[in-house]
């Protein structure tokens, strides 16, 4: 939080201001850029002044954004745009708490992240009650839940090895953020500690045990009927090239769940694409006498809302070991996804047995079952939704990376939504609002940092009215750094998602509808264009908002249903 009055001396401060003395947030600094970064997220705080005098003396960029859980956000969208680490520095207290709905988005997605925080002066710690400001009993205790360590720092010799192992163990499998805090004095006393020259951070090797691979292949090798959910984890290792070779190889047909959206071909005749919550698809993959699932735990969405009753056996390829065999039982292999899908597709050869789903080839079983799923849509008076979500897919460029909040349009996008050379990106794994418009700036800051041009690096965020209300804040963002994102809000007067869930449960629904402004006349106020269109012009409209320059805002006023439920019954 901006708590500070920059006429004020800075409490707990012992360099003098101006005298170019180094301290323990060059330190930091130093580090971070010689690990790599090359940008910075977050919002300065009083505690942290140290960190962002230092960055007045490197070479890092920083954007400030204006809530401390949209700084995680942004943090969070650079890293799965580029496939860098993404670095978010907080202020302590309230600013570091606010983060924690952002980390935990990143956590249960595995986005690698540095999160560092300030802290009270050390003769504050220990959870003593001296009345500091923004004082905490144990700061990163907080940060628990929703990162894979924390670390605190007590003294400036110390910060360079920890913030590099910091970066090794985010990097490593099953990627994460990692939080480390230091005390203002830390940060703010002169050093002797010499300039960093260099710093190394290698992922930790994560690969599947030989004997697991053997017993894999055995089992692959005599089914008749393999099939593979493609998780979350097979686009975080990379496994998309081992994936579609196994997949050929087996004649398996392969699904995507929402995290795992563009890890396998969409037109591909063994895709079954991302129809994960029909029963249709639920149905195929509980005939399969072998499921390979990579990357996913088995969960709520995957599961049909823990409808799932497979027949076959089970093979389960995860970097977390907590994730194996969390919802069934199965031969658990604990290993990076890439890792574990080159040494299988190493191993496999085409598969002994002719794949025979009770006398049905695969392809023509694909083809089958996604020809039920359009039928029943096409009966449940969905014409809009559909062609809602076409004209989006038409618009958007084929190589143009899209952030979708939690609305009833991304839920849609879960299921319908190829990627084609782009990449799909929501908030499914914590299921937070606010996500979209945040991720996206961090996506489009990180593109043009990496050499996209403006025109390449723009990216679209997806959000409901509801949703767009936790982020809206974030238009001075990305006005202020004249950002390449263009944002689409999705207006149907309320949390449209939980007034259909309640009306669907209890006949009403109650606090779900919501007074809200007029997104056009506010993105305006804050020097960002916005038009709002008719649903039928969406397309039109987001055409035109992807050949401007900087950010831009499209409404639609409309009221999308979901399609039918199929894990309730008849």
């Amino acid at each position: 939080m901006i708590d500070f009055d920059p006429g004020a001396a800075v409490p707990g401060a012992s360099a003098k201001p101006g005298t170019g003395a180094r301290n323990g947030g060059d330190l930091v600094v130093e580090t971070l850029e010689a690990l790599g970064a090359k940008t910075v997220f977050g919002i300065p705080g009083q505690h942290a002044l140290g960190l962002f005098d230092a960055m007045g003396r490197g070479n890092l960029q920083f954007v400030s954004s204006r809530v401390e859980n949209n700084s995680a956000f942004a943090a969070d969208g650079y890293s799965r745009a580029t496939g860098e680490v993404g670095v978010l520095f907080l202020s302590t207290g309230p600013g570091a708490l606010t983060s924690l709905a952002g980390l935990q988005e990143a956590y249960a997605t595995g986005v690698p992240m540095v999160v560092v925080a300030s802290q009270i002066p050390l003769e504050g710690l220990g959870a003593r009650r001296k009345g500091m400001l923004h004082q905490l009993d144990d700061q990163k205790a907080s940060a628990a839940n929703v990162t894979k360590s924390q670390r605190l720092i007590q003294h400036a010799s110390g910060i360079p090895s920890a913030i590099q192992d910091a970066w090794t163990e985010a990097i490593s499998s099953p990627q994460g953020p990692v939080w480390i805090e230091i005390p203002q004095n830390v940060l703010l006393d002169p050093i002797m500690v010499p300039p960093v020259e260099d710093a190394l951070a290698e992922a930790a090797d994560n690969p599947p045990r030989i004997e697991l691979v053997r017993e894999a292949v055995k089992w692959l090798q005599e089914a008749r009927r393999p099939a593979i959910i493609a998780g979350g984890g097979t686009r975080r290792g990379k496994a998309e090239k081992s994936l579609l070779s196994i997949a050929e190889k087996l004649r398996a047909p392969v699904i995507c769940t929402p995290g795992g959206n563009g890890a396998f071909p969409w037109n591909h005749e063994l895709s079954l694409q991302s129809w994960i919550e029909d029963r249709y698809m639920t149905d195929v993959l509980e005939d399969a006498d072998v499921l390979v699932v990579i990357g996913s735990s088995l969960g709520e969405v995957t599961s049909n809302y823990f409808t799932f009753e497979p027949r076959g056996r089970i093979i389960q390829i995860d970097a977390e070991p907590r994730v194996l065999e969390s919802n069934r039982p199965g031969l658990g292999i604990r290993a990076d996804a890439g890792q574990a899908l080159a040494a299988l597709d190493e191993a496999l050869a085409p598969a002994e047995a002719a794949a025979d789903w009770h006398g049905s080839a695969p392809e023509e079983l694909v083809r089958e079952s996604l020809a039920k799923v359009k039928a029943r849509l096409e009966s449940q008076d969905l014409a809009k939704e559909l062609a809602f979500m076409a004209d989006i897919r038409e618009a958007v460029p084929a190589d143009m990376q899209t952030f979708w909040d939690m609305t009833i349009a991304s839920y849609w996008g879960w299921s319908c939504w190829d990627s084609r050379e782009g990449q799909f990106h929501s908030a499914q794994g914590a299921g937070g609002l606010g996500y979209g418009f945040p991720a996206a700036i961090g996506a489009a800051v990180g593109l043009e940092t990496v050499g996209k041009p403006a025109g390449s690096a723009r990216v679209l965020a997806v959000s409901g009215d509801g949703s767009s209300m936790y982020s809206i804040s974030e238009l001075a963002t990305a006005r202020q750094h004249n950002v390449p994102v263009t944002w689409l809000i999705v207006d149907d007067g309320g949390y449209g998602i939980l007034r259909e869930y309640m009306v669907g449960a209890f006949g009403k629904a109650t606090a779900t509808e919501l007074a809200r402004p007029d997104f056009v006349k506010l993105a305006e106020a804050f020097g960002v264009p916005a038009v709002k269109v008719a649903p039928g012009d969406v397309g039109d409209a987001l055409k035109a908002g992807f050949a401007a320059e900087g950010p831009n805002v499209v409404v639609v006023e409309t009221l999308l249903k979901m399609f039918g439920p199929t894990h309730l019954g008849d």
